[in-house]
């Protein structure tokens, strides 16, 4: 058997873990997303406040 059939299972399932990981926090992402939309960044003026 040659050494470049073998596969590290340990490599392979951490990838796997990750993955699902990555999915996950994707999926709760889009969930708050939905719940909280992230307001759009309002344009400051660039003069000050007249005092009045």
């Amino acid at each position: 058997m040659s050494d470049d059939k073998l596969v590290d299972l340990s490599v392979e399932r951490a990838k796997r873990v990750h993955d699902l990981n990555d999915k996950r926090l994707n999926d709760v992402r889009q969930a708050f997303e939905q719940a909280m939309p992230l307001a759009k960044a309002k344009k400051k003026s660039k003069n000050k406040p007249k005092k009045r």
